[in-house]
């Protein structure tokens, strides 16, 4: 069929003898297609070159390279890049691959260029006074992308590329045009059988003959053997292109009808779909040294170009309802590189050599294996996880139970504190301050910080709660320690009334009131009275009831700091932990209250902005990296649990 959305554009376009319509983007009214709901879902708009930086591009479908919609002040007839993603190779291999122009047409009408960024689909618009060119853009794979080219001016289309890297260099296979960056990464540009193609030293130029729909397919690789393994696959697409259209709306529109509800505000179902696009933009395929495809936290800052433990279950938590594959290959790759003695390392890269294994990460993986688990019923990927998962959860009381009391520490391989505040996720937070480290013989290999922490403890738990599920599912024994019984005691300050992890020795309460109570609410381990104590500081709106809610130390703290990490700004998924927390004992108005000061609140979170890492608790403006898979994730669980 033809693609309904690029014909709106085109139609409005062509309106130029009436006096072309200036418009952004148009709903494709016409079409079925969910995504269309959802136009300028995100502004990826950035032409190379200019001053200020990309803070994020168009990609899907496990690709290592993306896009960029052309600015205005600095417009090209084309997408611009491709982006190299890799974190160790990040550069533009051109500003523009494919510059579209129709031969000999009349002169540009100004100001009538426009872009679109919908799920899954980038497109633009270009008038001319004779007509319009419509370019829309789509992954069908994560090594090519589709362009559509839709010609009203009835002239021939010519191609070329614009700002190539230094060094490229450009070869003629057939139909299709390679450009080899010095890198050893290869551009194939495959055209229309009757395209005419020609080569200069630096460019090269293909000339289409005048038809309305045209299609370039632009595929990337790591090498030129990578290219010829899939040059008949090529073929294959562009010899029908509309399968592989229909394909990738498909897929999208499953995931958008997986997740949205028919009882949420508009403008809440635009947050949703904004998460699903982030988690579905960092998604990667399986290269080098990451073995299974993952979620990576940004795609758009080089050094999150990687997979991270407790990052990775949670990112599978969230795509479990609407990509179970993607979610359950996400827990693969992390456990491709579980350690002999059950430890599951921090994080993994495409170059092993990068992997950190000095810590582990707080064990969330059970929890997000149930979720896959209640989504699909997939007993076989149960019985595949549950001995890895079992050693891992045994792990923590072996090399993390310095005094063999049950009750767990955050530590290190190494022995530094450095990479024990890392194992806990918080790097920062104000409850290390003052913290030491221990060994914990008689291994030469596992130190633990001198406190007990709560949250720590209360994921091991919960963890062991879904391992005694899966054993009940396999028919497998459970032979691991159980300590969930006193852990609400264990923790509980009953003359603060708040949870607080304790030092070895003395057991005296660590620190202040911070974060890491709320997750004895999420698991449902604390008390019913024990809430109710807890309920005047949550409701506190010097402290814990913010602008934004929940942030990971009180905000009256003097060492409260509004930009400080894990020591003041908003992390989703502890408001999450909190908000679903309060849900867990009976307070749900209270929990729907606080998630629509999130959506509503949030700085861009209803418009075109990215979903960040962390915000400011009194403003709500975005801080740290952009396109973040964590906060995402957790944007769809608030979501779903909204007004249950």
């Amino acid at each position: 069929m033809r693609r309904k959305t690029l014909y709106l554009i085109l139609a409005a376009a062509m309106s130029s003898a009436l006096g072309l319509l200036a418009f952004s983007c148009v709903k494709a009214s016409a079409s079925d297609s969910r995504r269309y709901d959802f136009p300028d879902i995100f502004d990826v708009s950035y032409t190379p070159d200019t001053l200020h930086r990309s803070t994020g591009w168009f990609t899907d479908a496990g690709a290592w390279f993306g896009f960029t919609a052309p600015e205005k002040r600095g417009w090209v007839n084309g997408f611009c890049g491709p982006f190299s993603l890799d974190m160790n190779r990040r550069e533009w291999l051109a500003k523009s691959a494919v510059v579209v122009s129709p031969v000999g047409a009349d002169k540009r009408a100004e100001g009538k260029d426009s872009v679109c960024y919908y799920p899954g689909e980038l497109v633009m618009s270009s008038a001319y006074g004779d007509g319009a060119v419509g370019q829309r853009l789509n992954f069908i794979n994560s090594t090519s992308a589709l362009l559509s080219v839709e010609n009203s001016t009835g002239r021939p289309l010519s191609y070329t590329g614009d700002g190539w890297v230094a060094g490229t260099r450009f070869e003629c296979r057939g139909n299709t045009v390679l450009a080899m960056n010095p890198s050893g990464e290869v551009l194939a540009l495959s055209f229309i059988p009757d395209t005419e193609i020609s080569l200069t030293q630096d460019n090269y130029k293909a000339e289409a003959p005048e038809r309305g729909l045209d299609h370039i397919l632009i595929s990337f690789f790591e090498d030129k053997d990578a290219f010829n393994a899939e040059e008949t696959a090529i073929d294959s697409i562009l010899a029908n292109p509309e399968a592989a259209l229909q394909a990738n709306a498909q897929r999208w529109d499953g995931y958008i009808s997986k997740t949205l509800r028919t009882d949420m505000p508009a403008d809440y179902d635009r947050i949703a779909v904004k998460a699903i696009t982030t988690l579905i933009s960092n998604h990667r395929s399986a290269r080098g040294g990451l073995l299974h495809d993952g979620i990576i936290p940004s795609h758009a800052v080089g050094y999150f170009v990687g997979l991270w433990a407790w990052d990775s279950w949670r990112f599978s938590a969230g795509a479990a309802s609407f990509d179970p594959e993607l979610a359950k290959n996400n827990i693969r790759a992390m456990f491709d590189y579980q350690l002999p003695d059950g430890m599951v390392v921090d994080c993994i890269y495409t170059d092993p050599a990068e992997n950190n294994a000095r810590d582990s990460k707080p064990p969330l993986v059970c929890w997000a294996v149930d979720k896959i688990w209640e989504a699909t019923g997939d007993k076989d990927f149960l019985a595949e996880m549950y001995p890895q998962l079992l050693s891992y959860y045994k792990w923590w009381f072996e090399k993390r139970d310095n005094d063999g009391n049950g009750m767990c520490e955050y530590g290190s391989v190494d022995g530094t504190l450095e990479a024990a505040a890392w194992e806990s996720g918080m790097d920062n937070a104000i409850r290390f301050d003052d913290a030491v480290m221990v060994a914990n013989a008689p291994h030469k290999d596992a130190w633990s910080m001198n406190q007990e922490s709560v949250d720590l403890n209360a994921y091991i738990a919960n963890e062991c709660k879904y391992l005694k599920k899966f054993a009940d599912v396999l028919g497998e024994p459970f032979d691991a320690p159980d300590h969930t019984a006193k852990i609400a005691d264990y923790f509980f300050d009953p003359e603060r009334k708040f949870f607080f992890d304790r030092r070895l020795g003395d057991r005296s309460f660590v620190g202040d009131p911070g974060c890491e109570a709320y997750t004895m609410l999420w698991t449902g381990l604390a008390k019913p009275e024990q809430v109710e104590a807890m309920l005047p500081v949550l409701r506190d709106e010097k402290k814990f009831s913010t602008y934004i809610p929940f942030p990971t130390i009180a905000a009256d703290n003097p060492k409260y700091n509004p930009r400080g990490y894990w020591r003041g700004p908003i992390w989703l998924d502890q408001t999450y932990f909190a908000i679903s927390g309060l849900r867990n004992y009976g307070h749900s108005d209270l929990a729907d209250e606080y998630t629509r000061q999130v959506f509503d609140r949030l700085d861009g979170l209803k418009g075109g902005a990215p979903i960040h890492e962390n915000y400011d608790t009194h403003t709500g403006a975005r801080l740290k990296a952009p396109h973040f898979s964590w906060a995402a994730s957790h944007l769809i669980m608030l979501y779903h649990e909204y007004g249950k």
